[in-house]
């Protein structure tokens, strides 16, 4: 069994919990949290259309599925 059950990512947030923002604090937060996942996501996406040959139309494919 590992002797971590929580991720890095998960001990850092507990860190945070101990904070008590202010709402709009927490609103910002969430949002910078959101657009680093989000930017994150991009570039991945980024970086397999790069290395595939891929097109407008397979993209459209992956939408409706």
């Amino acid at each position: 069994m590992p002797s971590n059950l929580l991720s890095n990512l998960q001990i850092e947030l507990l860190k945070l919990y101990s904070t008590d923002l202010p709402e709009p604090e927490l609103i910002e937060l969430k949002i910078l949290l959101a657009n680093y996942f989000a930017q994150k996501a991009i570039q991945g996406a980024d970086r397999i259309w790069e290395e595939k040959p891929l097109f407008s139309h397979d993209m459209e494919t992956w939408l409706n599925e």
